[in-house]
Formats: C-alpha cells, structure tokens, sequence
C-alpha cells in the first residue's frame, strides 16, 4: 500500500461534473489500496471573481484581509469534494490548511511555508479516510490567514508529500502533462516523458503554468518525485525527478510570461554600495528583481534597468520615488508592455550556437531583442509583449521538430 498525494487543479474541480470525476479518480486510487491526501485549489475562476469582488470595495485593500477573502475558494472546494466522496461512499474528511498544520511567515498574498505539522492528517490517514486539504493557505504566528501566491496548491501538495514521506506526488490539471510549449497555442508542441528538476524550475520561474515554481524548488529540496497528468483524459503524464536522459533534447520547452515589468534608473551614482541600496529597498519590500542591466558610467553617473513582476510595478516606483534622492534623483520610469520568452534545456550545456539559434529565429521574424539574460540551461529574452506568441512560435519551430 502506497501513500499518495494527489493534487488538483481549478478546471478539474471547476463544477459538478468535474468535481465527481475528480472524486473518482481517488476512488480508483483506494481501489488498488493506497492511502490518499488530495490537495485542491478553488474552483475555476473562483479566485479572480473574489479579487474582482475586493476591487469593487476598495483599490487598495489591506493584504490581510485579502488573504481572509481569497483563501475562501479553497474552503468552498474541499467541501463539496468530501461531499461527493461521501456520496459515493468513500470516507473522507475536509481540513483547511491550517488544520491540516501549515504555518508560515507573515508576508501576506505571498507567504512561505515555515513549518507543516502533519499530526492531524495522519490521525484521519490511520483512521481509513481520504484526507481532502486546502491548497494555497496556512496561518502565521498571529494566527492570521495567510495564502501562498498563484500556484500556492501545487506548493501545499509538494510539502505535504515530503512531510508525509509519500511515495507519489501527483498533479492533476487541465493538459496531459508537461509540453515543449503551450499545447493550446503551439500545435506542433509535444509533451515530454520526463523532466528534471532542474529544467522544470527555470520553465515554471520563465512562465510555463503547468506547475508553480516554488513547488518544483520543494521538490528538488526533498526529492520528491512528481507526476504532471490530466484529470480528464487518463494517459501517462510526465515525471518531474532528479535525473533524465541528457542527451534527448537539446532544447526541453520554450515558455513565455507576461507578467513582467522592465524599471529604468538614469544618473545613478558610479559608486561603490549604490547598486545595494537600490535591490536592497526592493528586497525589503518581498519585491523580485529579475534581470539586470547596467550601462557603462559617463560623468560619474551610469543607468540601471531591471525586470520586476509586473504585479509589483507599481509597489516598485512608490519607493524608489520616494527614495529618488539617495540614487541622484535621476529619472525613474516603469515599462509594462514587454514579455520575456526563455528556452530551457540541460542539453545546452554542451552544445554551442544556441544562442545564435533563438536571435536567428526572432531576427527571421524581425523581432528586436531588449535585453538577454543567460544561465547554464536558460536563455530568456526581453521582447514587446505584442510579439510573445510570434517569437514562441518562432523558437520552437527553430529547436523541436
């Protein structure tokens, strides 16, 4: 008997039918005797219609209390879940995420698990249920509701299976497991057997949204093997582990976000410690930087431009404004109609021209290139944002035929 974390996405609880599918799939995993915990985030658009409801209140509301609204869709989904387990006659019971023992920091919308007491889920696991847990939520120290961020489910599902030691970490969604690109905008994209951790972390930090990327940097942490499948259509997905076949693919997937914001700093100082002040404003303010350019200094002055998530823009420019005069009050702008394309593929190491490939595949398409930013197994791109689906096009037809 195997214990299995199994995890499920909005569109795969979006409704009844959906969500009775779902209920059977955990059936079918009791059938062949195996303990299940299954994670599930709220349904369909449940989130965006409860940030849309927050909008309609206030345009700037307290974080706090978004948390207290938001983590509202998960509860709504674990019951309904039990309900249709129960109707089929599966014992089952609901825990929220506190219950099932998540505590976390206290960034609110976008905090981190800080310790996963699993105590209560396992006495339901011992007592022959099926444990139903609220993704993407937890409580902090003061006892406040706290969510994880977009994706925050996958999140949960992962440190569940490393604090239960579970033998499987499945996610369920709406595609067939993970591709070379978006299946729904590039047809000839194909879906890959096997992954590796390190590969799936730069596509999910790069924009692909089959998993979060904080659940990947879980699981290569615990070793925690996933699995990417459908909940719809039943076929072998793709695992998510250590260590793949190298020399497969050259280039494993090509991915686009939207989600970025490129912020310019002219006549900043040329001096020692500047460039510190500035990300370590941004770094208090749980604020990412991405990519970093700095321009050659004239007249003791040189100019910064950095990517930020787009949703944080505007958090961005209130505080460099505010501190303007430490950087030598030069010009602060944000930039939001840009994209950043990347491909990724350990295959790279090892193989040369492959940048000169993707600049050759976006030049074919006459795109222009506003800033590059490179690893061992990542190239990523600045481009307009108009331009995204062209230019992922563009590469993939370049790399995987």
């Amino acid at each position: 008997m195997a214990l299995i974390v199994q995890k499920f996405g909005g569109t795969s609880v979006r409704d009844r039918t959906r969500i009775y599918n779902v209920a059977r799939i955990i059936m079918q995993a009791r059938a062949a005797g195996h303990q299940v915990v299954a994670v599930v985030s709220a349904q369909g658009d449940t989130t965006d219609d409860l940030i849309a409801k927050a909008a309609e209140i206030s345009a700037h509301p307290s974080q706090r209390e978004m948390d207290m609204l938001l983590a509202t869709g998960e509860q709504i989904t674990i019951a309904l879940l039990t309900m249709a387990l129960q109707e089929l006659g599966v014992s089952a019971v609901s825990l929220t995420g506190w219950q099932a023992g998540f505590v976390t920091d206290r960034a609110y919308t976008k905090a981190r698990i800080k310790r996963l007491d699993t105590e209560r889920v396992e006495s339901e696991l011992a007592r022959n249920r099926v444990v139903v847990v609220a993704g993407f939520q937890g409580l902090n120290r003061s006892e406040d509701i706290t969510t994880l961020g977009r994706g925050g489910s996958d999140t949960s599902a992962v440190a569940l299976a490393a604090a239960l030691h579970a033998d499987r970490c499945q996610i369920f969604t709406d595609v067939e497991g993970v591709f070379t690109a978006d299946p729904r905008k590039i047809r000839r994209a194909k879906k890959l057997k096997d992954i590796t951790f390190d590969e799936m972390l730069e596509l999910a930090t790069c924009g692909a949204q089959v998993l979060n990327n904080r659940s990947v940097e879980l699981a290569k942490k615990y070793n925690v093997e996933l699995e990417v499948l459908s909940s719809i259509n039943p076929v072998p997905g793709t695992v998510v582990k250590e260590e793949t076949d190298v020399e497969g693919m050259l280039i494993k997937g090509v991915a686009k976000d939207t989600n970025v914001a490129a912020v310019s700093i002219l006549g900043v100082p040329d001096v020692p410690g500047m460039s510190f002040k500035v990300f370590g404003l941004l770094g208090q303010r749980n604020i990412n930087v991405d990519i970093i350019l700095q321009s050659t200094g004239r007249d003791g002055k040189k100019d910064l431009i950095f990517t930020v998530p787009r949703d944080d823009a505007e958090n961005a420019l209130a505080v460099l404004e505010a501190n303007k005069a430490r950087f030598g009050g030069g010009d602060i702008s944000v930039e939001t109609d840009i994209a950043k394309v990347s491909i990724v593929g350990a295959g790279m190491q090892s193989h040369a021209g492959v940048a000169a490939a993707m600049f050759e595949a976006l030049a074919a398409q006459n795109i222009n290139i506003q800033m590059i930013s490179t690893s061992e197994i990542k190239i990523s791109v600045i481009i307009e944002e108009k331009l995204a689906d062209r230019a992922v096009a563009a590469i993939h037809d370049a790399f995987i035929h």
